[in-house]
């Protein structure tokens, strides 16, 4: 088996391992708990009066699209875990049933405020800037004449009613689909029946009453109102007594059990075959609905009424995503252009940048998407494909698209004869059947594409260039925080380093060696792999912090993660605090280690920050001694980033790299900044305006204004 086997035994630096005396059993935040917080957190947002109103719609979107993922993964875990009498890991201390019993609690609490904020406050204010969405029984007949029109022409043909009875047996209801539950009555017989009807799910769910209005005044109706209010079309015969919304949600997340032996692609299909018919684990149904219908239906998903949220229409407020695309400039964040790195500038600028000859006279970090992708890692990627003197390109796909220039760049390459290794991460959640389909697409084309080693995703991002110059072959090489997407890259925070370092170069050719071979390899000059050493890598930095704080010198620590919930690191943290370590953690989702507790954590600072970006970036900072050691990487503070992925940090050498990167910290941490910050009970506290009640600064805001202003300095 490869070295890199997710068996692979988790070291503990000598000094610093667990001594569980010493701790409470409650120093950890529960992971669900604070994942809905965390969310919380974006529904805030959305219930800011101070934020552009199609935001705060698109934020509504974004928790309600959070929510549904957390229950397809989170929550069906929790409930696997009981199906198979497995117990929660031995940290959490609780049963299964206990933290289920808490999130419905939390749930249902989030899921009638995120109703609310609809109804209460962002429908109002769509209102007052000429945004409305209405109701059929709110039109006039020349409204509903254009509208039955649109109807028939589009969305009667593909409606497929379904009966059920005994000849018609309740039919499958798909994760995360819209349908309406009718009642109706047999005109001859007066017997009732029971039919479920499905919204379609390929049609936008908002339907322009009338596409002559101007986006000034613009008027939307809800597919699923304008489809009920049709209904009489779909049962000749039948008087319709009434209808009522519903949507399920599903275990939709995959276990592949991997075998040596079995071609992993058509596992994952079967998997995600099986994915579809994942036990039901939501019931959403409008508040109007009768308790026939509702009992119907908890005995046919098998359900308990503790997993029934009762809401007001509409139901699945993803439909704001619609509204959160209107070109109304006025009603979004103001527009950032992003910047090309004042580095990857060209001289001349009606010349193309040449990205080897930039990366060859210094290192470039890039801090997307307040700098381009495009002028930076898809140049280099395309200048890469079309220099006759690269011979190679190896490169990590977790997250992309089929129809991406990153992936067109690697089929031209190819094309062209160049050696193309892609490391195709086929099990990123959701992603799966996408990455199936342009991975074969890349091996059509000659690309040599690998799937990583078994039982290990490959997580990681990496480049590495090889190319000839003067008869010397040479390494460039990208290491970033964030996927290959062009499209996300426009949304994700994220930073990137481009090096022609011969020491980097050299670590990914061995770690490319590890993921597509059976090379066995450790050691690593300036990088930190998981899961054989990034740990204790981390490790053996907490712990020298803590050492020079013993002996009375300057230390400190700085995180910034997506999420850290690893017991191990949380309980080094902690040990560094009560030894006098300032720690500063800047964490976006879930958070398991507390702040201000007397004894264990009055050295931890943490502070969140969301807003029109998702913060995405991973960074840890030592002090050390006053030389700062600074990686970036792919790594966030979990048991799967640590145990059971192939994950990589780099480390910054540049130094003004790394006041940049601390400067975020500053930043981040500063009073004037608006954010959210970890409390010692353990509930976040938004601060967004001053005492004079004026926003404060947008960190977000800032590092555009900063990646704009930013200046060649040094030698050239």
């Amino acid at each position: 088996m490869n070295e890199l086997s997710a068996s692979a035994p988790v070291d503990v630096v000598p000094g610093v391992s667990p001594s569980w005396a010493e701790l409470p059993a409650d120093r950890y935040i529960d992971r669900e708990m604070s994942w809905l917080a965390f969310n919380q957190r974006v529904l805030e947002l959305a219930e800011d009066p101070n934020l552009p109103v199609l935001e705060r719609a698109n934020f509504l979107a974004i928790f309600a699209s959070n929510l549904d993922e957390f229950f397809m993964v989170r929550v069906a875990g929790l409930k696997r875990r009981i199906v198979t009498g497995l117990a929660l890991p031995t940290n959490v201390g609780r049963a299964p049933h206990d933290v289920l019993a808490d999130i419905s609690v939390k749930a249902h609490e989030l899921q009638a405020r995120h109703a609310a904020a609809y109804q209460d406050l962002v429908g109002p204010a769509l209102v007052e800037a000429g945004i409305h969405v209405v109701t059929w029984d709110s039109l006039d007949e020349a409204d509903k004449t254009i509208l039955y029109r649109h109807y028939s022409q589009h969305i009667y043909p593909i409606l497929m009613p379904l009966a059920v009875d005994p000849a018609h047996p309740f039919p499958y209801i798909s994760g995360l689909s819209l349908n309406l539950s009718i009642r109706v009555q047999n005109t001859k017989t007066g017997k009732e029946e029971f039919a479920r009807l499905k919204v379609p799910q390929m049609m936008s769910r908002l339907i322009r009453v009338d596409a002559r209005e101007d986006l000034d005044y613009v008027r939307y109706i809800a597919l699923e109102d304008l489809i009920a209010n049709h209904l009489d079309g779909l049962f000749p015969g039948m008087k319709v007594l009434d209808h009522h919304v519903f949507r399920v949600t599903r275990n939709e997340d995959v276990e592949i059990e991997e075998d040596e032996t079995e071609n992993l692609i058509q596992a994952l299909e079967k998997e995600l075959l099986r994915r579809r018919f994942g036990p039901p684990i939501r019931l959403e149904i409008s508040e109007d609905m009768d308790e026939t219908t509702r009992m119907l239906l908890l005995r046919e998903f098998d359900i308990t009424e503790q997993e029934v949220y009762v809401l007001p229409s509409p139901i699945d407020l993803r439909a704001l995503f619609v509204l959160a695309k209107i070109d109304r400039p006025e009603l979004h964040y103001p527009n950032h252009v992003p910047t090309t790195n004042v580095w990857l500038k060209p001289s001349n600028p009606n010349e193309r940048a040449d990205i080897f000859k930039a990366v060859s006279r210094r290192e470039v970090l890039t801090h997307h998407p307040y700098e381009s992708f495009t002028t930076s890692v898809q140049a280099f990627l395309e200048q890469a494909a079309a220099d006759p003197h690269v011979l190679a390109i190896k490169q990590t796909l977790y997250r992309t698209s089929g129809d991406s220039p990153i992936v067109a760049a690697l089929i031209k390459a190819a094309e062209s004869g160049k050696q193309v290794l892609a490391l195709v991460e086929i099990k990123a959640r959701f992603d799966e059947e996408a990455n199936i389909s342009w991975a074969r697409k890349l091996e059509k084309a000659g690309v040599h594409v690998v799937y990583g080693i078994v039982g290990l995703k490959t997580h990681c991002k990496l480049v590495h260039v090889i190319r000839e110059e003067k008869g010397v072959l040479k390494h460039y090489s990208h290491m970033g925080t964030g996927n290959y997407n062009p499209k996300t890259s426009r949304i994700y925070e994220d930073l990137g380093l481009f090096t022609s370092s011969e020491t980097v170069g050299k670590d990914l050719t061995k770690l490319f060696n590890v993921l597509s071979g059976y090379a066995i390899e450790k050691k690593y000059k300036r990088l930190l792999v998981a899961p054989l050493h990034l740990r204790n890598g981390l490790l053996a930095r907490i712990e020298t912090e803590a050492a020079n704080a013993r002996a009375g010198l300057p230390s400190g620590i700085k995180i910034k993660v997506n999420s850290i919930v690893d017991e191990v690191i949380i309980d080094a943290l902690y040990r560094a605090s009560s030894d006098g370590v300032p720690i500063d953690v800047w964490v976006r989702g879930i958070c398991g280690i507390k702040a201000g507790q007397p004894g264990y954590s009055e050295n931890i600072r943490i502070r969140s920050i969301l807003g029109r970006y998702l913060e995405h970036s991973r960074i840890f900072a030592f002090h050390n001694s006053g030389d700062p050691d600074v990686l970036i990487g792919s790594a966030d503070m979990m048991h799967r980033n640590l145990d059971r992925r192939v994950e990589a940090l780099v480390k910054l050498t540049d130094p003004e790299h790394v006041e940049q990167v601390l400067d975020m910290f500053t930043l981040c941490f500063s009073d004037k900044t608006a954010g959210w910050t970890l409390e010692p009970d353990s509930t976040w506290t938004r601060t967004h305006l001053d005492a004079s009640g004026h926003p404060l600064e947008d960190m977000q805001d800032r590092q555009m204004t900063l990646a704009m202003s930013r200046r060649r300095t040094g030698a050239r």
